[in-house]
């Protein structure tokens, strides 16, 4: 027969609510007790019934983890992460995909409010109103995004992306096209804002080619426009865009880097990259980890609004080399940025 909590009170010679205390709310347990009815529990193999916990305690002991898209390798790193750090306070973790759908998302935000007691919001494409109307329903912490009073955890890609930029600089390259991730992503606002600043600082023209969905099969059809563009070097807004570019100027016969020189963003799968692919490495398990606590912490007062920034590292591999020296592209020699072809200062 399963062991349960009247065996544990007669064990530890203690009343059944007490123990009931010790597991729903240890800090009202004197610790001797509360070692006691531990220690009995470990040596007869109870463990409490979550679900007549919850209504005790009203917790589920259970959070949400929704990401854009499962089948994007930045995420799979941040979810092992976030359910290792959740185990360690016995959590459970729930993980919904939204297929980089913000309607889907909604809904599945809606769904999970009732059965977790916090949710992990990884990558949002929602609208900023629609999330702080979802943190009203159910205590949120926003990953790879920063949202006005909403806590977040995010991964300083401006940082990244201008490190990105220079490096390009320094190896001569003076036309660099960004090949933008998809329209309403922080992330890609973030990398637009400091790639283009600091080509405006280095004196050189970056083009704008997006938005693109963030995958292979993107990047891949962009390769024509980016060879018309007549730039020396592409920043691309993650790894995968960066995966397909290089099929797709492979298949153009156009040569990396000798030709044309690529980065990424992530430092997901780019070591396996041919060339591999020199990239700004986000501490996405970090994001995990840190994300997981936050929401531990916070969940019982929805007005917190703390927010941690983690460091990302420009990583140098074999996709990057020097300009090649040819005629100045269509954008001439004067610095800005340019969208599909037309100079912006």
């Amino acid at each position: 027969m399963p062991v349960t909590i009247r065996d544990v009170a007669r064990a530890s010679g203690v009343h059944v609510s007490t123990v009931s205390r010790t597991f729903s709310a240890p800090h009202l347990v004197n610790p001797e007790t509360r070692d006691r009815v531990l220690a009995s529990a470990e040596e007869l193999g109870y463990r409490p019934n979550r679900a007549a916990r919850a209504l005790i305690t009203g917790r589920t002991h259970n959070l949400g983890l929704i990401v854009a898209d499962i089948a994007n390798p930045f995420f799979p790193p941040l979810i092992k992460a976030a359910e290792s750090q959740a185990r360690l306070r016995d959590y459970h973790v729930f993980i919904a995909d939204t297929n980089e759908d913000p309607v889907v998302e909604a809904e599945v935000v809606q769904a999970l409010a009732k059965q977790v007691d916090g949710i992990l919001l990884c990558s949002p494409r929602m609208s900023n109103d629609l999330i702080e109307q979802s943190r009203r329903v159910v205590p949120l912490v926003v990953v790879n995004r920063m949202v006005d009073s909403i806590p977040s955890v995010v991964m300083d890609v401006g940082q990244g992306a201008r490190r990105a930029m220079e490096h390009l600089v320094e190896l001569g390259h003076r036309q660099i096209a960004l090949l933008a991730g998809p329209r309403g992503s922080w992330t890609n606002r973030e990398i637009r804002r400091a790639a283009a600043a600091t080509a405006r600082g280095a004196g050189a023209n970056l083009q704008v080619i997006g938005p693109n969905q963030p995958n292979q099969t993107a990047g891949s059809a962009a390769a024509e426009q980016v060879r018309r563009a007549g730039v020396t070097a592409v920043l691309c807004y993650n790894d995968l865009l960066a995966f397909g570019l290089l099929d797709g100027l492979e298949r153009l016969g156009v040569a990396v880097p000798t030709e044309l020189s690529v980065v990424g963003i992530d430092d997901t799968l780019a070591r396996f990259a041919r060339p591999r692919l020199t990239t700004v490495a986000t501490p996405a398990a970090a994001a995990g980890r840190a994300a997981v606590d936050m929401l531990l912490q916070h969940d019982d007062d929805r007005r917190t609004t703390a927010q941690v920034t983690l460091q990302t590292e420009l990583v140098v591999r074999a996709s990057t080399g020097p300009a090649p020296h040819r005629p100045a592209g269509p954008t001439g020699a004067t610095a800005g940025y340019a969208v599909a072809g037309h100079l912006k200062e």
